[in-house]
Formats: structure tokens, sequence, C-alpha cells
């Protein structure tokens, strides 16, 4: 099973790298381009579904109770100190954030996407970090 979970975390680092790439020309471009604008939502999708079904599987790797939720999956990982707590509970948005990029698309503001949701790369990160620490990877 921590194979699995090495491959999310390397195809995780893989979108991060992609946006990162993309970033720089976001404001400029997600108004006029619809091909930039569709790569970088898709990409942000994938970040916040691998970094739920991330959690997903540890918790089945550590044999830990079953999330009702998304948002549920990342809180258990900070239940069981796999990251801080603390964290888990700022983190848990991606849950939101991946549901509003699934089903409510015609809604985004794209300014937004370019300016808060970019910037939030960091904590995918950090995310994964914790995660590697606490399996030893």
């Amino acid at each position: 099973m921590i194979e699995p979970i090495r491959i999310r975390i390397e195809r995780t680092r893989e979108y991060i790298r992609i946006l990162k790439d993309i970033e720089r020309e976001c404001e400029k471009k997600i108004l006029i381009d619809p091909v930039y604008r569709g790569a970088l939502l898709h990409y942000l999708y994938l970040i916040a579904d691998t970094s739920i079904s991330l959690a997903e599987m540890i918790i089945r790797y550590k044999d830990l109770r079953t999330p009702q939720s998304y948002s549920e999956a990342i809180d258990i990982l900070g239940e069981n100190k796999i990251i801080p707590p603390e964290f888990a509970y700022s983190f848990a948005r991606i849950a939101s954030f991946r549901n509003f990029l699934a089903h409510d698309y015609e809604r985004i503001d794209y300014n937004r996407i370019c300016t808060e949701a970019l910037s939030k790369l960091s904590d995918v990160e950090r995310y994964i970090q914790y995660i590697e620490k606490s399996l030893n990877l």
C-alpha cells in the first residue's frame, strides 16, 4: 500500500510543477485564453482531488475510522497526528474547493483563482511533507 501512496505524492508534485510553470501568466491569460483557463482549472482540480485521495489511502493504510466526507478525511489525518491538527483544520477546505471546481465552475471568479488559489500551492507542498515524514517515505 505504500507504493501507491508514493505514486500519488509524485503525481501531486507534478501537478504543482505544472501550475507553477503557468502561474506567472495567470492574470494576463486566464480571461482571454480558454485553453489556458481550462488547463489551469483542470490541474487545480487534480491537486485537490489527489490530496483528498491521498488522505483516503492513508486512512485505509493505517486502518483509521472511515470518513463521511472529503473534508473529514483531512480532519482524520489531523486527529491522528499524521498532519498537525491546526493545519488539518485549514487544509480541509481543499475538499470544498474540489467540489466547487467540479460542480460550480460556471461561477468561478478567475481573478481570485490567480490571486488566492495559486497562492495555496505551498499548503499542498506542506501537506505532502507532513505525510512523508509521518510515513517515513
